[in-house]
């Protein structure tokens, strides 16, 4: 098969190569013996394969390894009693192996995926959707009728944040840095749209009457988030999901007595790993829901070959990339 492997740490544009591997077994390192072999349609291309060209991902492998962690694709072979069959269409979270013509993904991160997706659209869910559930509902403590707001609201997380939190009943308001992520965000579903150069915080607070927004996801860090936390309502909480921008924030905690708001970590794969992947068919449960009402329809930003992943990952790493990124073998 035709794989892309990253041969040295040395960033996109000299740390990976093409080459031909033989086909993976029906196994995998999380779960042996228990693997879904995936005829790969798509794979997702996200923030966590940019650091692994570089080493800075805190998953690191023994070079030269295969990265990618999720896929749209066929069913090739299944275990008995999986419940999938041979030529069906699924959504796979395989950690790594994703970039390449067939992988490997377990029974419990494999997802049935309705022909009302494509395969692209089924290499957005994982990662991406469940995320979202997690740092919203497990974390955030969602509820009916809270207002979110979102940063990086254009983005894969971001989009994905939008859906979720409209199908579960809450009002969301997305913060953009240009007219064509306002596009995306307002088609992801957004109610209300503000600009990251401007004064967000003081519309995001004029938007909710001066109580604040419950929720904050915060998937981007850097130097906005001192306002993040002033955007907040009584109670209110900042979900932190990473740091696309680069820099790690810091709290003066003292700001969290004020109203008695909250930082909280949203850190999905810890938990799901902790929680033997359970948590992960119940997650799936919960986005298939959604899928079924209209309200999850991951959008695709950008498609390449493998040949150019190098490209799909400088778009992501220049936060240039809209909703999701995928490659096509």
């Amino acid at each position: 098969m035709k794989a892309l492997q990253i041969v040295e740490l040395t960033g996109p544009d000299t740390a990976l190569r093409v080459v031909d591997l033989p086909d993976p077994e029906p196994s995998h390192f999380m779960t042996p013996g228990e693997g879904v072999v995936i005829d790969v349609k798509a794979a997702g291309v996200s923030f966590p394969e940019v650091l692994q060209t570089r080493g800075q991902y805190q998953m690191k492998p023994e070079l030269p390894f295969v990265p990618g962690s999720e896929v749209g694709g066929t069913v090739r072979s299944a275990p008995e009693g999986s419940g999938f069959s041979v030529g069906d269409r699924v959504a796979g979270f395989c950690v790594l192996g994703g970039f390449a013509e067939v992988a490997v993904a377990p029974v419990a991160m494999t997802f049935a995926l309705p022909d009302v997706l494509d395969f692209a659209q089924g290499a957005a869910l994982v990662l991406n959707y469940h995320t979202a559930y997690f740092a919203l509902v497990t974390r955030g403590r969602l509820a009916e009728g809270d207002t979110v707001l979102v940063h990086g609201a254009a983005g894969g997380v971001g989009t994905a944040t939008i859906q979720v939190a409209k199908g579960l009943g809450a009002r969301t308001i997305a913060v953009v840095s240009n007219d064509e992520k306002e596009r995306v965000a307002r088609e992801a579903g957004a109610d209300e749209v503000v600009r990251s150069d401007g004064p967000w915080k003081d519309e995001a607070l004029a938007l909710t009457g001066g109580r604040g927004v419950d929720i904050v996801l915060d998937p981007v860090g850097g130097d906005r988030f001192t306002d993040s936390l002033r955007s907040l309502a009584r109670g209110g909480r900042v979900v932190v999901v990473g740091f696309t921008a680069g820099s790690i924030p810091e709290v003066k905690v003292n700001r969290l007595l004020l109203k008695n708001t909250e930082v909280v970590g949203a850190g999905w794969g810890e938990y799901l790993f902790g929680s033997g992947l359970a948590y992960g068919r119940e997650v799936g449960d919960a986005i298939a829901a959604l899928i079924e009402s209209g309200h999850v329809r991951p959008p695709v930003g950008a498609r390449f070959p493998l040949e150019r992943a190098a490209e799909a990952l400088h778009l992501i790493d220049g936060r240039g990339a809209t909703g999701k990124v995928v490659l096509e073998p």
